[in-house]
């Protein structure tokens, strides 16, 4: 049980890395990524957008919350990185990649934390 819960933390360590240097890269490359979701044919207000979602899934994923926020976190980071890979898969530029790293990532840690802290998912 041990090893899980080590698991565990540097999964979900590993994940919120992921997402604040995608925020970090929102926002210290600002034009770029505003000219990338134009390009997609969004709007660019969607920035502001991304940096809440995974800002407060950051705090979600790392403070022990007990009950359905943790799951809705979860869910919602969850379809955010499925809905980023099919953008850049409908766009066909090769970027998905980071979407497939952070939804493993994601899939790895919610079921060890299923396993090492039941009581935290479910309250």
């Amino acid at each position: 049980m041990k090893i899980k819960l080590i698991l565990y933390w540097i999964v979900t360590g590993l994940l919120s890395l992921f997402l604040a240097f995608a925020v970090f890269n929102y926002l210290t490359k600002f034009e770029m990524v505003q000219e990338m979701l134009q390009s997609y044919n969004y709007p660019s207000y969607l920035i502001y957008v991304l940096i809440i979602g995974k800002v407060l899934g950051i705090i979600a994923l790392l403070v022990p919350v007990k009950g359905v926020l943790k799951e809705w976190a979860y869910a919602g980071l969850f379809y955010n990185f499925i809905l980023a890979f099919l953008v850049h898969y409908a766009a066909n530029d090769g970027e998905g990649g980071g979407a497939v790293i952070a939804l493993v990532l994601l899939i790895i840690s919610y079921f060890l934390g299923k396993q090492v802290r039941p009581w935290f998912i479910r309250g």
